[in-house]
């Protein structure tokens, strides 16, 4: 059974939002996205100029796809697949003791550096992302439901802001904490 229309519109509309701002700040100085992809010491450095302009073109193509309800599917598929590639470079860099590289994400919130709960997170996303994936319910939508799916999309992209900047600003609290 797939959830309700106005769930998957609010859903994809957020995540559009969020792969977006992300792919257009990434292209928007792509020197510092390339360092940051050289910084995680997995793509071959004859890569890194390539990897640089593909990933933020992936992003942005699942974001158009997720919005388009006949390509949504396709879309939520290519963004779960971003998800997990990026995440598990995240997580293979942890696991090697590296938690001063910024994570290149991309967004609204400051550059953040690898940690667990960005993992969290992205994993948080991976399964919110999953109602997407099977086509849209039947029903029409009826003019409420358009208030519904703005006000859902707005809260979620809030949400995700909102939790990218906390764990953006850890490290600086905890700098900032005083020693007990």
């Amino acid at each position: 059974m797939s959830p309700d229309v106005v769930i998957q519109h609010a859903l994809a509309a957020a995540f559009a939002a969020m792969f977006t701002v992300g792919a257009l700040q990434k292209l928007s100085d792509r020197e510092a996205f390339a360092a940051a992809v050289d910084n995680y010491e997995i793509v071959p450095g004859a890569l890194i100029g390539v990897f640089a302009w593909l990933l933020p073109l992936t992003e942005l193509t699942a974001a158009i796809a997720l919005l388009l309800p006949s390509t949504r599917p396709l879309g939520a598929a290519l963004a779960l697949v971003l998800l997990f590639m990026v995440t598990l470079a995240i997580v293979i860099n942890l696991v090697r003791g590296r938690t001063d590289v910024g994570c290149g994400c991309g967004g609204l919130e400051d550059e953040q550096l690898l940690s667990w709960p960005l993992v969290a997170r992205n994993l948080i996303l991976c399964v919110a992302m999953l109602p997407l994936l099977p086509e849209a319910a039947g029903r029409g939508l009826h003019a409420f439901d358009y208030l519904t799916i703005a006000g859902g999309s707005l809260t979620l992209f809030g949400l995700y802001a909102t939790a990218s900047q906390l764990i953006a600003n850890r490290p600086r609290l905890a700098r900032i904490r005083p020693a007990r």
